[in-house]
């Protein structure tokens, strides 16, 4: 559905915090349209990217270890990734 969520699955080391919140907020994103957050849709939008991260974390705790790990590395553990979102951060107000 969305080419931006990566497999967290089978992950070394697993999936962190970050990384399921960052799938959920992307998913959210997608189905709802909203790409800028305005006062009327950050209280629903919050609220469904909370409730899906905690779906999502649930589920690869239960789910059983894959035998190989993706073949992709999501995008919080590139460091070109990690570097633009440093100096976005230096750059607000």
């Amino acid at each position: 559905m969305c080419r931006n969520i990566t497999t967290l699955r089978g992950l070394q080391p697993a999936a962190t915090t970050e990384e399921i919140e960052a799938a959920a907020r992307q998913y959210v994103r997608k189905v709802t349209g909203v790409q800028s957050i305005s006062d009327a849709t950050r209280d629903p939008f919050e609220a469904a990217v909370a409730e899906i991260a905690t779906i999502t974390a649930r589920l690869l705790d239960e789910l059983p270890q894959r035998r190989q790990p993706p073949t992709t590395v999501p995008p919080l553990r590139r460091p070109e990734v990690r570097a633009r979102m440093a100096l976005r951060e230096l750059k607000k107000p």
